[in-house]
């Protein structure tokens, strides 16, 4: 995950946040990067999600970002009433245009961010709380995130249902997600997860059949492959050595 940071952001306001709002970015990581940087465009948003599965957060969690503010004809039973939503709404910006299918890529890293937030912030899998924008402004932003975001297959993998995965890679911080990226794809671009903060194994990569495991200590897996060392220099030297 990379740091871009952008100045636009309010004060906390004393709202926990409860929802994800999903956006397409109708354009490029690259021009979203400098856009969210300019104070003049009084625009931003906690992450964006590039097609090559970059991953860049320009606003910290403790702040709301401004993606959501604007409310027109919403269809979302959480609405707080007079209460702007950007209060307690953490948004995601994904690269590309409204009908772009997502690549697999971006939509690896996608469901790892969605993971990520979901078990830091304790956000519900339901379609109330993991949402696209047209929910909040259905005459504006009626095409966002686009046709081509793919909601079925978000919500069957974050809700885990009876498959269990042949191959998960698990990351032991943020930190480690371009060892990560670069084990999931050796493995077909298979599912990547990454610890909460109280560095629990999220279910569904426990029960994989093979688990590599980039940094941090074993999970006890009877199938685990472990790329990790001392500090991140071992752990990048496990994983180009796994790499070959």
């Amino acid at each position: 995950m990379k740091w871009v940071p952008s100045p636009n952001h309010s004060q906390p306001k004393g709202y926990k946040f409860n929802t994800i709002v999903n956006h397409i970015m109708e354009g490029t990581l690259v021009g979203t990067d400098s856009w969210f940087a300019n104070p003049a465009s009084q625009v931003s948003s906690h992450f964006g999600v590039g097609k090559n599965g970059e991953i860049h957060q320009y606003v910290d969690l403790k702040y709301p970002a401004w993606a959501n503010g604007a409310v027109n004809k919403p269809n979302w039973p959480l609405l707080i009433s007079g209460v702007n939503p950007n209060y307690y709404t953490v948004s995601i910006e994904h690269e590309g245009k409204n009908g772009d299918v997502m690549p697999e890529a971006q939509y690896q890293a996608n469901l790892a961010l969605h993971r990520w937030l979901i078990e830091n912030l304790g956000i519900p899998v339901t379609r109330d709380n993991i949402i696209g924008h047209y929910r909040i402004d259905s005459v504006n932003k009626s095409n966002c995130p686009g046709s081509g975001f793919p909601w079925d297959r978000l919500f069957k993998d974050l809700e885990g249902g009876n498959d269990v995965l042949d191959v998960a890679v698990l990351l032991y911080t943020k930190e480690d997600y371009w060892a990560g990226t670069d084990v999931a794809a050796r493995n077909d671009n298979c599912a990547m997860f990454i610890r909460p903060s109280d560095q629990s194994v999220p279910k569904d990569a426990m029960s994989a059949k093979k688990l590599i495991v980039v940094g941090g200590p074993t999970t006890g897996h009877t199938n685990e492959v472990l790329l990790s060392g001392n500090d991140k220099y071992d752990t990048a030297a496990a994983v180009k050595k796994y790499l070959g």
